[in-house]
């Protein structure tokens, strides 16, 4: 039909496997589910990390397809089943795949397209390697020429990119526990990419990228691009960096991650928290001191602050995140235990999908969730 709608697609970001996209992803895609949208599973890769397969239950798989190549049996995503389902929104792992001699199509990302094109929505995870135009700087850096590429358009056309972030060193304690390979794959992996200073390099390579995706987007895009949403910059917008604070411990290294990449990026930053009274005063005393601290802490660094007055965090954050023209939220994923007790459970998921014209870094330190990889 010519008058069909273009499904969106929103790409999961990270800069190496187990920073925890494809759990951001499920964890979005329930959300969805629990809010009565129609999702499947079209590819779901769980690599044995059973915190993610545990994250993927109640979700609707559709069969991968099993295809014949040189006397052996490998199993695809079924685009033409996924296509006959016609779901609202398709769970799409390892995006820059390439599909086996024989497929339909050459990639996966390719085939993701035609879900596109057919008004189905996707979500979707990739690493930044594998960003055709970073390829040489990739070889450069880590001494690997990686084979399976995606082209710069295909995420520039992408609705939204959330970077999924963790520091080198915890992701290294995590591949040293088990948690993203087994023991064997895990010290290969130790020799190639994960390095600790090769992690940061790629790591860095993340950050820069997903600016230039923000700074492309205020450039290239009308003031009405994003339906629903008001423009979130302007031809020559400078990078504005605003950082969600909260009584949870995590809050000061997310100030102290924000402020290291506003320096790199030479933005200006924001630390702001939001409560219904405008002040602090009706909090209890430990959590008011908490977030006293923590406004303190990003004032030393030079990082103006605000209390937002809103009933609604997300809604009220994102309000002040247009009006004052930020390219950057910086987000803390709570720890589990903390996850019900402060906004509830979909505050990430909320906040992304109102600022959709702005990029979402979601940060933690430590394991919020054993195993949390992607």
């Amino acid at each position: 039909m010519a008058d069909q709608r273009t499904g969106k697609l929103k790409i999961f970001m990270g800069y190496a496997a187990g920073v925890g996209k494809t759990y951001q992803m499920l964890e979005e895609a329930q959300e969805l589910r629990a809010q009565g949208v129609d999702v499947v599973v079209g590819y779901f890769e769980p690599h044995g990390r059973k915190d993610t397969i545990a994250r993927s239950e109640g979700l609707e798989f559709v069969p991968r397809k099993k295809v014949d190549y040189r006397g052996s049996c490998f199993e695809e995503m079924d685009t033409d089943a996924i296509l006959a389902r016609h779901p609202a929104v398709c769970v799409v792992d390892e995006f820059p795949h390439t599909n086996v001699p024989g497929s339909e199509r050459l990639k996966r990302w390719e085939d993701v397209q035609r879900l596109l094109d057919a008004g189905i929505d996707v979500l979707a995870t990739m690493n930044i390697q594998h960003l055709e135009s970073l390829n040489d700087q990739v070889w450069q850096i880590t001494g690997i020429r990686v084979r399976e590429t995606v082209p710069d358009w295909v995420v520039q056309q992408a609705d939204q990119v959330v970077m999924v972030d963790v520091t080198p060193r915890a992701l290294l304690n995590r591949l040293e526990r088990g948690v993203v390979y087994g023991r064997e794959k895990a010290e290969r992996a130790l020799q190639n990419f994960f390095r600790e200073s090769t992690l940061v390099a790629l790591r860095e390579m993340a950050l820069r990228q997903t600016a230039h995706e923000v700074e492309h987007r205020s450039l290239a895009e009308p003031a009405d691009a994003w339906a629903g949403h008001g423009a979130g910059g302007h031809p020559g917008t400078h990078h504005r960096i605003l950082v969600l604070v909260t009584a949870d411990p995590e809050t000061a290294m997310l100030i102290r991650r924000a402020k290291r990449v506003g320096d790199f990026l030479d933005a200006e930053c924001f630390a702001v928290t939001v409560q219904a009274s405008g002040n602090l005063n009706g909090l209890p005393e430990s959590a008011r001191e908490a977030i006293e601290r923590h406004l303190n802490f990003a004032r030393n660094l030079h990082i103006e602050t605000r209390i937002l007055v809103g009933d609604e965090v997300a809604m009220a954050l994102v309000d002040f995140a247009r009006r004052n023209q930020i390219t950057q939220i910086f987000l803390a994923r709570p720890r589990q235990r903390d996850w019900r007790s402060l906004y509830g459970r979909d505050l990430i998921q909320r906040i992304v999908g109102l600022a959709r014209d702005m990029q979402v870094v979601i940060v933690s330190e430590r394991e919020p969730v054993a195993g949390v990889t992607g």
